[in-house]
């Protein structure tokens, strides 16, 4: 009997998670807790569960060039360890935010980061953590290389779109 009763309540907690991302406004989300992982997204193209990642763009660092040409800001950049633009190796990729949320370089308070400066990374590698609406969603790297420079702070708002990384391939 506490298997149908039990089965109802994940059913509803699924309906509920459901509701919760139509009405965040977020184009994707991936849960996974345990054995069970759910894949959301509003693009009906999107690859699913079979994909190696969350889909955030990663773009090779000339495609944003014209971002470096912005004004610099007034005040010392949040982290210490972001690289402007201009400073970052060619063939840098930029790893980016998948969607407005809270930036976390690690699993929990206290937990070792996912990567740091000169981690190598495959394209399955858990980077960070995004979090919107008690909802955490894996940022993986997409491609395979090493962390060069990581440029968002921990604990930070991102927007869609932000760099939170720097990796060169290879």
């Amino acid at each position: 009997m506490s298997g149908p009763k039990t089965e109802a309540v994940a059913l509803a907690d699924i309906e509920a998670l459901i509701a919760d991302f139509q009405a965040s406004g977020m184009r994707e989300l991936h849960v996974r807790s345990g054995e069970f992982e759910i894949y959301l997204s509003t693009d009906a193209s999107a690859p699913g569960l079979g994909a190696q990642a969350v889909a955030v763009r990663v773009e090779p660092i000339a495609a944003a060039a014209p971002a470096a040409a912005a004004p610099a800001p007034t005040t010392a950049p949040p982290v210490a360890s972001a690289a402007a633009p201009s400073s970052l190796p060619d063939n840098a990729v930029i790893v980016r935010a998948p969607y407005l949320g809270t930036f976390y370089r690690a699993p929990k308070p206290g937990s070792p980061v996912y990567v740091d400066v000169g981690s190598v990374v495959t394209a399955d590698t858990e980077m960070c953590l995004v979090e919107v609406m008690k909802l955490f969603t894996a940022v993986r790297a997409g491609l395979s290389g090493t962390v060069h420079a990581i440029l968002a702070t921990d604990g930070a708002m991102v927007e869609a779109d932000q760099p939170l990384f720097a990796v060169i391939p290879g």
